[in-house]
Order: structure tokens, then sequence, then C-alpha cells
């Protein structure tokens, strides 16, 4: 148990410190690519949105499968 949560502070300590060289090197870039930065944050953070859903959606796609393929779903669908 201890070891689960060393193992956590020590991912946590890196994470802070990653985040923390990321602002020295941002501080250190000319003005004119804080802009490409930003949007190439803002590309990823979509990305990564995108991921997630499309995650979720095939997770979900066999849970609500039971549902579907229901005679009672074909016959409530039938006439739209």
């Amino acid at each position: 148990m201890i070891n689960i949560i060393l193992d956590i502070a020590q991912t946590h300590n890196q994470t802070i410190m990653l985040k923390e060289q990321i602002t020295q090197e941002l501080e250190k870039l000319p003005e004119p690519l804080l802009q490409e930065i930003l949007d190439f944050v803002q590309f990823l953070q979509a990305k990564y949105q995108k991921d997630k859903i499309l995650e979720i959606t095939i997770m979900s796609e066999s849970s609500l499968q039971k549902d579907w393929l229901k005679p009672e779903e074909d016959t409530a669908w039938q006439d739209l």
C-alpha cells in the first residue's frame, strides 16, 4: 500500500516539474511564437476530447446493443 502512495506522489511531483519546465521554456520564447503555441495546445485539447468521446461511444455501444436488438425497438422505429 505504501508503494502505491509513493508512486502516486512521485508521479505528481514529476507532473509539477514538467509543468514548471514548460513554463520556463515558454518564458524564453519570442512573443510571435506564443500564438502558435496556444494554437497547438488547443489542437491537442480538441484531439484529446474527440478521442475520449469516441472511446466512450465505443464502450457504450455494447451495453446499448442489448436494447437496440430487441424486436420492440424495430417495431418502434419502423415508421421513421
